[in-house]
């Protein structure tokens, strides 16, 4: 134990509790995510339905997004997080009981509103580690989450194949809810979160929006060069995801021909690659540099998420996803440090909360498209790609990947030649 610490030094405080709620959170949203499509296919939606109901879980994020990062520089961070909790644990129990298509669309516009959270955890998670250590960090947590979770796809493939799909996906749902109650209470454990210095009278909400919205060009102009060019990289891979996400499922079983369990199993094998290359991955991004390490994923992505459209059996279809696990495992750590390392700490809520913390799922295969990865400044554009995703998906299946080819080609441009280590390290 003691060789443990002296090994992982910051796996304490808050970042060991956040760590614990990333943990419970990745079980439950594994299970559910990746088959997430086919309870709306099952209550009476279409393809182009998918991507009608993923466009609205952003929606919300133009309005919360803004207040909940001028909050988080200034005060009730953990009240927040706390209030999050239980909308979101209240909006999933709709999914659990939707009799239509349509009320799954209403909760996932509800279910945005629960973004709150994200701009004060990305907040205090940044604030939790200390700069030499935010690679190998993040890469831990990242891995501890994808080794308690990796069974979970395909427990929920055995679920949904036995229950069927309509039932199997609402228990998996159930399930869902309860990880938000747990998560909740876990909060309480949270010290030292809140901002220095006082906090002042609060505004009221029309007032925080039009300063937010309005000193957006300030802002804009107060970040770094490479905090923007990371936002194009990060806010490219979520469009990516919006046109592809919540399709993965629905292509591999409908078009290659593979079952629920065989899909399941899929991102069992993916999981476990991820387990055992994040952690070596963050070691490298500290070690020879974040930049190069992004390069390094974006060109795997570029390369293996568009040969979907090849691919003919369980093997091919496994093969694609081999490399979106190798593109996550060096992506995450890297852009996750790097943006940490970019953002001054006076803004980093505002910024946090308008591009994200930098991290995102490459290639994600369900139906979430945002997560605390994802800032207000992409909300239009994922919405439409969610859209933009469904009505390409009911053309022809293969459309929503030549458009993922599009993504990675401008993430790649951006990365070489805007994207450099920082000389100094924000804290």
């Amino acid at each position: 134990m003691i060789e443990l610490r002296r090994r992982l030094p910051f796996m304490r405080g808050n970042f060991m509790i956040l760590t614990v709620r990333m943990v419970v959170g990745q079980i439950c949203r594994n299970m559910v995510f990746p088959y997430a499509s086919l309870l709306i296919l099952a209550v009476g939606g279409s393809t182009s339905q998918i991507g009608v109901v993923n466009s609205l879980r952003p929606l919300a994020g133009l309005l919360v997004f803004p207040v909940a990062g001028y909050l988080t520089d200034r005060r009730g961070r953990v009240r927040l997080m706390v209030l999050a909790g239980y909308m979101s644990a209240f909006t999933t129990l709709i999914f659990v009981f939707a009799p239509r298509w349509e009320w799954i669309a209403l909760a996932s516009l509800l279910q945005g509103f629960a973004v709150l959270e994200f701009p004060p955890s990305s907040a205090i998670l940044a604030e939790s580690l200390e700069p030499r250590y935010r690679g190998v960090g993040f890469a831990t947590m990242s891995t501890l989450a994808t080794l308690f979770a990796i069974t979970s796809p395909y427990i929920a493939g055995v679920i949904t194949e036995t229950l069927g799909n309509e039932l199997g996906v609402r228990a998996l749902y159930a399930i869902y809810m309860l990880s938000f109650i747990i998560n909740t209470l876990i909060l309480r454990f949270l010290t030292g979160a809140e901002p220095e210095g006082d906090p002042g009278e609060l505004p009221r909400v029309t007032t925080i929006l039009r300063e937010v919205y309005g000193g957006i060009p300030e802002l804009v102009r107060s970040m770094p060069r490479g905090v923007k060019a990371l936002s194009v990289v990060t806010g490219m891979a979520f469009i990516a995801n919006a046109l592809t996400a919540p399709f993965w499922v629905v292509y591999a079983t409908d078009v290659v021909g593979i079952s629920n369990v065989e899909w399941g199993l899929i991102l069992l094998i993916e999981s476990l690659i991820k387990i055992g290359l994040t952690i070596p991955a963050g070691m490298v991004a500290d070690r020879y540099g974040r930049a190069k390490t992004l390069f390094a994923a974006v060109f795997i992505s570029l390369v293996s998420l568009p040969s979907i459209v090849l691919a003919t059996s369980f093997v091919h279809v496994l093969l694609v996803r081999v490399g979106a696990a190798l593109a996550v495992a060096l992506y995450m750590p890297a852009s996750t440090a790097l943006m940490a390392d970019l953002v001054p700490r006076e803004i980093r809520g505002r910024v946090m909360s308008a591009v994200g913390r930098g991290s995102v799922m490459l290639g994600a295969a369900g139906g979430g498209t945002g997560g605390p990865g994802m800032g207000y400044f992409f909300t239009l554009f994922v919405m439409a790609g969610s859209v933009l995703g469904g009505v390409l998906y009911s053309i022809d299946p293969s459309y929503p990947w030549w458009g993922v080819l599009a993504t990675c080609v401008v993430q790649m441009l951006f990365v070489i030649l805007f994207i450099r280590d920082p000389e100094k390290q924000e804290r």
